[in-house]
Parts: C-alpha cells; structure tokens; sequence
C-alpha cells in the first residue's frame, strides 16, 4: 500500500483550542478568550488565534460548552405521533417559534405509548433542554417524567393535549365550544340521532369534545344515548372502520355522525358508502382537524379547523418566556378559537 492511500485511512484528529495554543506557544484560556473577542486579548494576538483556527478547520464544541453551563440552545419536542396533518402542523409552528428566538429543537414521538414517553423525557432531561413542548400520549396519566423539568426550573409547556396537574403553561382550542358546535350544526341539518366517536375519555382534547356533543343533544332536546357513543383508544382509520360498522350494525342507525379527528370521519364515510348509504341524505358526517384528506373525500368532509401551527408557535414562545424570566411563578392558559368548515358531507337541507 503506497503512502497516499494510507493516509486515505488515518482519522484527521479534531483540532481543540489546546492544540492552537501549542502551536501559538500561547495558553488555552488566551485561545478561548480571543476566539470569543474579549476585551482583555490584544488585536494581533486575536488575528493570529483566529486564522490558525480557520487554517486548522477549528469547530467550537458546543455541546462541551452547553453541558458546563448546564443548558443548551435546544426545546424539547415530544408528540403522540408525527404522521398526523394537525401534529405536523403543531411541530411546524414550534420550530417556527423557536428559530424566531434562536433556539433548535428536538423531536420526538411517543407512538401514544406511556413508557415511550418516560423514555423520551428522561432522555431529553439529561441532554439539559433548556424547555420541553409537550403533548401527551393516550396512555399518560401520571406525570413524573415530567415534574422533574419544573422541580429544576426548565420550562414545560402543554399544548393541545394536556393536563392541569402540573405547574405549567397549557396551549389549548376551546374543545367544548368545537364540540358543541360541530353537533348543532347536525341538529340544524335535520339528523335526530347524532352518533358520537371520540378518543381517551381522560385526554382533556377528547372529554371538552364529547361534553360539547352532550350539550348540545340537551339543549335541543335529544336524547343521549349510550350506544350512539364509541370511544376509540388510537383514533386510526383501521379502528375508524370497526366504530363505523359497530354503529350501523345498531336496529336504530345514526343519521349523524361527529367525529374526533378526520381520519375516523372519512373511514365513516367510506364504510357507510359501502354499506349502500348515502352520505349525507342518509347520514351526514363532520370530522375534526381540517386534515388535507378532508378535501379528498367524496363529499368533501366538514370539519372543525384546529390551528396547529398557531398553537405551536405560542407553545414555543411560552417556553422561551419562563426561559427568560424564570421568576414567573402564575402558569398560563392560552385558548384559540376554532372554526366549523361546512362542506357537502353534512349539508342534507341543500339536497333534499
């Protein structure tokens, strides 16, 4: 083997700020200084220090300088899963947030799995974030992997799901309010008995929904009925269609469906247009998200819009808020708005 190729083979060592002061026959600390252009290091000494290392192909370490301040330039993201429109759109507004303030983040997904999640906080804990962004899985309902950010004073933000048991900011939708509004508008489309398919009855998101659904049968006089209403742990398509053909095996059929996210209202469809049913004359659909499947469907799927990106971006300035002035004490609740979209999947009174 010639010597070109075994110097193919050798590593280049990486050039620390000791290797530049040897070379310089200056101290480490003179390095360090002149790198950072303190006042205390004179003009030639830091053109010098800066060429070598430019010549030398120097690169702070900064995750060594992070570890010994004990922060870093980093939020910690954890989501449920990342292959959801409304999650992408959660982390799209975070990073956004974060980058305004000249932050990274790292993100993570739980798969809606508690141990997932413990994993990952822990694992976020220890690579010293300087705030963690959080919406928790299905499964979660106790929080130890997460009290341990607030104990040592790094900020914890929730965002859409969520839970009051802690000390921390929350970023929410008025989830009742969307509920209720979404099932009123069935009312008005003339459907009496309004089917319900919602998530973990102990996830916050899910609960507002289903008491919007509720309120809404009451105040119109409808009547609740226990078997109109399904809860689904994963909120799947595959699950969509098992809740789906569960409500049409009933001897009294829905003829109105709300649904708690997108994915289950176009598996309803696709499972009621199976069955010979006609969406809407013969049952009328509205989903939750405004997912861009939403548009897809035939018919187009009304939903509420939940705003991802809104939300994200809150939930990262609120991290960098607490960051910046840890004597904030009062945690916060930030609300938004949603909206129905009303497509052709729930309009009967145009068609019939």
């Amino acid at each position: 083997m010639n010597d070109k190729k075994i110097n193919s083979l050798i590593v280049k060592k990486e050039i620390t700020i000791y290797d530049i002061a040897k070379e310089l026959n200056i101290s480490p600390s003179t390095v360090s200084r002149a790198l950072k252009d303190h006042s205390s290091i004179g003009t030639e000494t830091k053109r010098a220090v800066k060429k070598l290392a430019k010549k030398r192909g120097y690169q702070p370490n900064v995750l060594a300088a992070s570890l010994r301040k004990n922060k870093t330039n980093t939020i910690g993201v954890i989501m449920p899963l990342i292959n959801r429109p409304f999650i992408s759109s959660l982390i799209s507004g975070i990073e956004i947030g974060a980058k305004e303030a000249g932050y990274n983040v790292i993100i993570s997904q739980s798969h809606d799995n508690y141990e997932n999640e413990v994993a990952i906080a822990n694992a976020l804990y220890a690579s010293r974030v300087s705030g963690l962004v959080v919406s928790l899985g299905m499964e979660t309902q106790n929080y130890d992997h997460i009290s341990q950010f607030i104990k040592h004073h790094i900020p914890v933000v929730f965002v859409d799901r969520v839970t009051k048991e802690l000390n921390s900011d929350l970023v929410i939708i008025d989830n009742f309010s969307a509920g209720f509004e979404a099932t009123q508008h069935l009312i008005e489309q003339g459907c009496k008995r309004i089917a319900h398919i919602g998530g973990a009855r102990h996830r916050n998101i899910y609960k507002g929904r289903l008491d919007g659904y509720v309120e809404a049968l009451k105040k119109h006089g409808l009547p609740v009925e226990e078997d109109l209403i399904i809860y689904n742990e994963n909120l799947s398509s595959e699950e969509g269609i098992k809740c789906a053909e569960r409500l049409f095996e009933l001897t009294n059929k829905p003829d109105g469906v709300f649904c708690s996210n997108d994915t289950t209202a176009i598996s309803v469809i696709l499972c009621a247009k199976k069955n010979g049913m006609k969406v809407p004359q013969d049952l009328a659909v509205v989903g939750f998200n405004n997912d861009p499947a939403s548009l897809i469907i035939d018919p187009p799927l009304s939903t509420i819009m939940h705003p991802g990106i809104d939300m994200g971006r809150l939930a990262a300035q609120q991290v960098l808020k607490h960051k910046e002035h840890n004597d904030i004490e009062r945690s916060e609740t930030i609300e938004l708005k949603t909206q129905l979209i009303v497509r052709a999947s729930s309009l009967r009174k145009e068609i019939n």
